[in-house]
């Protein structure tokens, strides 16, 4: 009989012992599907992050070449505009040139 409760309290070892594995099993298989998730929902954010971001850059850079067509633009304009300017008044042109020539060179004169 000493044989038997033997045997008999090393099955319900083994059967705690095997619950325990399936348990710790379970636990370990839900730790990582939760993990997976999490893993795909970071992903998931981190894509839309840099998708914003992108976009942002993109549209950004759009504004920037917009803006440096109107500067080009402006300054092709203020040119032709200055240039027609000498054509039709050569004189006085010739003497606002003298006279800022003339102010720069006492201005620079006296240091």
């Amino acid at each position: 009989m000493e044989n038997r409760d033997k045997i008999s309290t090393v099955d319900k070892v083994s059967n705690l012992a095997h619950d325990a594995v399936n348990k710790a099993t379970s636990a370990t298989h839900q730790v990582a599907d939760k993990l997976a998730e999490k893993g795909d929902q970071f992903n998931g954010a981190a894509h839309e992050a840099i998708d914003k971001a992108t976009e942002a850059t993109h549209q950004a850079s759009e504004r920037l070449v917009e803006k440096s067509e109107q500067w080009i633009s402006a300054e092709e304009r203020l040119l032709n505009q200055g240039c027609e300017y000498v054509r039709e008044n050569p004189l006085t042109s010739v003497s606002i040139a003298v006279g800022v020539g003339f102010l720069l060179s006492r201005l620079l004169s006296n240091r």
